[in-house]
C-alpha cells in the first residue's frame, strides 16, 4: 500500500512545504541554536532530539482526534495554551538566569568544558525541555490540523492512517534541518572561542525571545 493509494496527493509540494515551515526561526530553532551555542554539537543534537519527540505528541495525538477536540473546545485549549505559555516563560528566565561560562584561552578547552560540564544530567535536562517545548505548544496541534488535510484526498479510504503517515514523514524531514541549526551553532561556538562572554549574551537575547513567545501565545485568541 503506497501513500497514493491512502488518499495522499502533491507528496514533493508537501515534502518542499515542510522544509521552508521548519526553516522558520520560532520557539524550537532558537531552543535548538541556544543549546548549541552554549553546549557544543551534543547539547544542539540532544536540543534537536526532544523537538522532534514533542512534535509526536501531537502527530499522535491528531491522529486519534485529540488534538481536533482541543480546536472545538474553548477551555481544553485555553488551558493548553496557558500551559504552554507558562513554560516559555519559564525556559526563557532558566535561559536568562544562566551564569556566563568560565573565561579560557583556548577555544577547544573552552569547547571541552562546557561538554564536560554538561553531563548525563544535563543532556537529559536539555531533551526534556526540548520535548515540552514542542509538547505544550497548541498552535503545533493546530497547525497539523490545518496543514496536513489540504495533502488528502476528500474521500481518502483511510484518512487517519494518511494522517498519521504525513505527520510522521512532516516530522522526519524537520530532522536535518534542526540538526543542521545544532551543528551550524555549535560551529559558531568554536568559531567564538575567547569570547565566549558574546555568546552569554546570545543566550540571553534568546531567553528573551522565548519570554517573547510566552507571552504572544498567553495573548493569542483561540483561532
Amino acid at each position: 500500500m503506497t501513500l497514493e493509494t491512502l488518499g495522499v496527493n502533491h507528496l514533493p509540494l508537501f515534502i518542499a512545504s515542510g522544509w521552508l515551515l521548519n526553516l522558520t526561526p520560532g520557539p524550537d530553532v532558537f531552543y535548538i541554536l541556544s543549546n548549541g551555542l552554549r553546549g557544543g554539537w551534543r547539547a544542539g543534537v540532544v536540543a534537536a532530539m526532544g523537538i522532534t519527540a514533542g512534535c509526536f505528541v501531537h502527530i499522535f495525538a491528531a491522529a486519534v482526534g485529540v488534538s481536533a477536540l482541543i480546536t472545538a473546545s474553548a477551555t481544553a485549549f485555553t488551558v493548553l495554551k496557558w500551559l504552554g505559555a507558562a513554560y516559555l516563560v519559564w525556559v526563557g528566565i532558566q535561559m536568562l538566569r544562566a551564569p556566563a561560562p568560565a573565561d579560557a584561552t583556548d577555544s577547544g578547552a573552552t569547547h571541552a568544558h562546557v561538554i564536560s560540564a554538561s553531563g548525563q544530567k544535563s543532556l537529559k535536562k536539555v531533551f526534556l525541555q526540548g520535548f515540552w517545548t514542542n509538547a505544550l505548544n497548541p498552535k503545533v496541534a493546530l497547525f497539523f490540523l490545518a496543514f496536513l488535510p489540504q495533502f488528502i484526498t476528500p474521500g481518502a479510504p483511510q484518512p487517519t492512517l494518511a494522517f498519521l503517515l504525513l505527520g510522521l514523514l512532516f516530522n522526519l524531514n524537520a530532522v536535518p534541518i534542526n540538526l543542521g541549526y545544532a551543528l551550524l551553532a555549535a560551529w559558531a561556538a568554536q568559531r567564538m572561542g575567547a569570547v565566549r562572554r558574546g555568546m552569554h549574551w546570545l543566550e540571553r537575547c534568546a531567553g528573551a525571545l522565548f519570554v517573547g513567545f510566552g507571552i504572544k501565545l498567553a495573548l493569542s485568541a483561540k483561532p
